[in-house]
């Protein structure tokens, strides 16, 4: 404990960490709990799962005093992370019986509002919080502190007027803290508006990319669901999450998985907080294998033994595809994200590609089963399997001749084709059509770059 006692915390505050059996703070407690401490703004650059809510959290339990209403209220861009961080909150912040009221969309106002009248700390979504303002419901004109958990996220998912609704009814004197995956041009326009003279802190991702194989094979869409279903009675894994776009699409992996025997579960927006709590609970206890999402209702998630990440649709940017690999390879233990690529998905890929720090090997197919699945009627998704036989390797993805009927001169995901067959050759996925830079490659790089300057766009 001493590691702890010497960012400056509280003999009580310790103590919970004892009691969690925490050895050593991560990097991301480790440079942030003093900072903190000394009231300073902060923007930090960590990942999910890299102990980031006790870095914030540490000095906002700390300061906050039994009885004297709202004094720190921290915005999360989900429900779930909400209800992640609240109750870390409340964990480590036992000894001072300090109340902490978790706030969000779906359920019902009066436990919440009664609540929020005995609290000294709170969690919540930025369209609740602003709820409840409207109701004059919660009084924040009091607080000391105000965190912005995810920020990069809040913003994708288009709360960045409603985060500047909230921030101008919090006291100018204040500190801020903001946590980001990524630094845009957002998140730096927030910072100058709204923070006073912030430090910087960035550490590794919390990933280990020398621990995360990141592959993908080439499939034809009428035998995608029939690879995922082999490879997930063939893999030794873990716990294991199958990411897919839609709502439909998910549980129409998920029904068709259970159909052949596999323990899955969709998690998806459409679905009431009780049964996702639920289901998050069971996934964590290990009583779900297979956990089958969208990227809403797995965002900023943090899952202990997740082995394996499917990508059964391809995530439209890097930035999606990073957060969605970045739930395995953690702490020490080695994962794989395997993406599975049919037509439709080639723009998408691409897309991914384009990060360069991304290098995706392909995989040869082996052969695979074929089998019938129910069907889910989508008009953006076609039927994903028929009836009967078996498939082998096919050809490598850039080797292709022709990708089904097209005529000479159309373009057909991204590809031109000329009025012959394509050249045959090793042709790869391009991240930049204009260089030509080869991308895809076995090699892992890493994901973060430390460093305490700040750039546009950087990833930390």
């Amino acid at each position: 404990m001493e590691s702890f006692r010497k960012l400056g915390l509280s003999e009580g505050l310790i103590k919970e960490v004892e009691n969690a059996k925490f050895k050593e703070p991560s990097e991301i407690q480790e440079r942030t709990i003093p900072i903190a401490m000394q009231g300073k703004d902060i923007i930090g650059g960590s990942a999910t799962g890299s102990g980031k809510t006790l870095a914030f959290g540490a000095s906002i339990i700390d300061k906050c005093k039994k009885g004297e209403k709202i004094q720190a209220l921290i915005l999360t861009p989900t429900r779930e992370l909400a209800e992640q961080v609240g109750n870390v909150i409340r964990k480590f912040s036992r000894f001072k019986n300090l109340g902490i009221s978790i706030v969000y969309g779906g359920v019902g106002l009066g436990p919440q509002i009664d609540s929020l009248q005995r609290s000294e700390i709170v969690v919540g979504t930025p369209g609740r919080i602003l709820d409840h303002l409207q109701r004059r419901t919660i009084d924040i004109s009091k607080i000391k502190t105000l965190v912005l958990d995810e920020a990069d996220r809040m913003l994708d998912m288009g709360f960045i007027e409603d985060v500047e609704r909230i921030i101008s009814k919090c006291p100018k004197q204040r500190q801020t803290m903001l946590f980001s995956a990524t630094i845009s041009l957002d998140i730096e326009n927030i910072a100058s508006k709204h923070m006073h003279n912030p430090e910087y802190v960035a550490v590794d991702s919390y990933v280990d990319p020398s621990l995360l194989k990141q592959i993908y094979y080439d499939v034809s869409q009428d035998l995608k669901f029939s690879f995922l279903l082999h490879l997930l009675k063939h893999e030794h894994a873990g716990l294991v999450m199958v990411f897919c776009n839609t709502q439909r699409n998910t549980d129409f992996i998920a029904s068709n998985l259970i159909k052949f025997g596999v323990d899955a579960t969709a998690i998806h927006g459409g679905l009431s907080q009780a049964k996702r709590n639920n289901i998050m609970e069971r996934f964590h206890a290990g009583k779900t294998e297979v956990l089958v999402c969208t990227d809403v209702a797995a965002r900023g998630l943090d899952i202990k033994g997740v082995s394996h990440i499917y990508n059964y649709d391809i995530p439209l940017s890097s930035k999606e595809y990073i957060h969605r690999i970045g739930r395995t390879a953690r702490a020490g233990k080695d994962g794989i994200a395997i993406s599975i690529v049919s037509q439709r998905d080639y723009d998408n890929f691409r897309n991914v590609l384009r990060n360069p720090d991304l290098k995706i090997g392909q995989e040869k197919l082996p052969e695979v089963e074929r089998v019938n699945i129910k069907f889910v009627s989508d008009r953006s998704y076609n039927r994903d399997g028929q009836s009967g036989g078996m498939f082998r390797d096919r050809r490598n993805f850039g080797n292709r001749q022709s990708f089904g009927r097209n005529r000479p001169g159309r373009s057909v995901e991204g590809r031109r084709f000329d009025g012959n067959r394509t050249h045959q050759g090793n042709r790869e996925f391009r991240s930049d059509r204009r260089t030509g830079s080869n991308r895809h490659s076995g090699e892992s790089r890493r994901f973060g770059s430390r460093g305490r300057g700040r750039s546009f766009g950087r990833r930390f």
